[in-house]
Formats: C-alpha cells, structure tokens, sequence
C-alpha cells in the first residue's frame, strides 16, 4: 500500500461524517435565525474535521503502543500493524490538532468571542486524552460520554453560536441528536472490540456493562434522534423527511443483533456514521425551506 494510502486509511474517512452532522444540523438553525453565514460555517467545518482526523491519528498512536491493538478485528492501525513509525503517526495527530487550532483561532478573531480559545483548547484535549496519556478516559469507559457532549452539542451549538452569538434551543435539540449518532457509531465500534479491549485491559463502556446492554444502548441511540427533532416539524414541515432513514436505521438495528462475528459488525459502523450524516443533510435542508 502507497504511503498516501496508508494516511488516508489512518484518518478513518468513514468517521468523518460525524465531523460534517452537527455542522451541517448548526448551519440549519442558525438560517432559521436569519444568521446563517457560510464563511463561518466553512471553518467550523475545518475545525471539525482537522479535529476528528486528529483524535483518529491520536487514538491510533495511543493505542498502537499501548498494545491495545494487537489482537484488533477491524482495519490495522498504522501503529498497531506496524506500517508507519508512532512518532510519525504522533506527529501526524499534532499537525491536524494544530490545524483545527488555526481555524478555530480564525473564527475567534472574526466573531471577538476570545473565549473561544479556551473551548479549544479543551477540545484539543478531550481529543488527545481519549486515548492518550497514563489515564486515558476512553480506557475508563467515558468515551461515549464525551463523544457526546463533543461530537454532538459543542459542535452544533458552537456551529450555530459563532453565526448567531447566542444559544439556539434548536441547536441543542440538533446537537443532542448529532451526539446521539456519533455515541453510537462509537459503541457499536466497542461492541465489535469487546473480547480484544479486554484481553489489553482497555475498560470501555461495552467492556464493563456487556454485549447485551450495550446493543440495548445502542438501539437507544439510533431511534433517539427522530423522536427529539420531531418538535421541529412543527416548526419546520419539511425536517419530516430524516423519517425517510427509520428504514435504513432498522436495517442496521437487524445487523448489530444478528452479528456472529465481531467483524460483521462493521458495516453496521459504516453504515451509522452515513446515517447520521443523511441525517443532517435532511434536517439542514429542511430548516432552510423555511426561506423559501
């Protein structure tokens, strides 16, 4: 495999419609206000992606040489299979921190919300200590929580918040579901690795309740969302297409449970993460009819 093969494998391109959801869902809200600009929605959208390339790059450095992916059944790691040096990877997590650092500093000079800094920082962090570190939390079964929080409301109401400067309701119903999507792209992802996260000692959420809650827990997440935007459609008529994936959502609800194999279930990890950005796609669209 070429080496620009091997760092696009190592970004884990399938995550980053996690990145693009809530921004897109921010974007939506913030037009409902009549602030959308997309100048600023493009570089909330840097930020996201430079930051989930970075955790991608972090988590697999960190967990190349820590051993934890040593026995894993999904894709090698660049780390953990040995095909690029950790420093390299390391640095490669550095380079896309520093990056979503440099946008988001653009964004704080534009709006003159300094304190925007120190949201960075804490996101910068919250990503390097996934894995990272001597007491990584992902390791301590909190992984879900902060993808939650992170990838679900700091994003979409930090999205709306640069545009409108002010906190949206909207965005926090759009932010909890865009957290609902990337929780559960991430459980099903330890749910596959269950038996190897314990053989490295790696005690995530799905380690520590088991299979059977966590796919409970996991068809929570999936449903969840329709039902918080539903107040939306009252709002906006047009968000009532995203019911068009209930469908899509069940077909990938039968292969969590049917799953035999670890590995059968990561198309249902691909397929989550695309939902989630169809998602928003639909709901984005159909906030922004209410111009038309």
């Amino acid at each position: 495999m070429s080496s620009v093969k091997l760092w696009i494998k190592g970004a884990r391109v399938r995550t980053l419609p996690l990145a693009v959801a809530p921004i897109l869902i921010g974007a939506g809200t913030a037009q409902v206000a009549a602030k959308f600009n997309l100048g600023l929605v493009l570089l909330a959208l840097a930020v996201a992606l430079f930051l989930q390339i970075g955790v991608n790059y972090s988590n697999d450095y960190s967990d190349g040489i820590k051993g934890t992916d040593k026995n894993r059944v999904g894709p090698a790691r660049l780390t953990g299979g040995g095909f690029v040096e950790p420093k390299k990877v390391r640095n490669a997590a550095f380079l896309s921190f520093a990056l979503a650092g440099a946008f988001g500093l653009v964004v704080t000079v534009l709006t003159a919300q300094w304190w925007f800094i120190l949201v960075g920082l804490v996101c910068i962090l919250a990503a390097w200590f996934y894995t990272g570190g001597k007491n990584p939390y992902g390791y301590a079964g909190l992984g879900e929580v902060i993808v939650f929080i992170f990838f679900g409301l700091v994003a979409t109401i930090g999205t709306d918040y640069i545009q409108t400067l002010e906190i949206n309701i909207l965005s926090v119903f759009g932010g909890i579901a865009a957290g609902c999507f990337a929780t559960a792209v991430l459980l099903v992802n330890n749910i596959r690795d269950i038996e190897t996260d314990r053989l490295s000692g790696k005690k995530t959420l799905s380690t520590r309740i088991g299979k059977t809650a966590s796919l409970v827990l996991f068809f929570v997440l999936t449903w969840a969302p329709f039902s918080i935007v539903s107040p939306l459609w009252f709002i906006a008529p047009a968000t009532f297409i995203v019911n068009l994936l209930l469908l899509p959502v069940l077909f990938i609800n039968i292969i969590a449970i049917t799953a035999k194999k670890p590995k059968d279930l990561i198309l249902a990890l691909q397929l989550t993460s695309f939902t989630a950005l169809l998602f928003a796609v639909g709901l984005c669209w159909g906030l922004f009819t209410l111009s038309f």
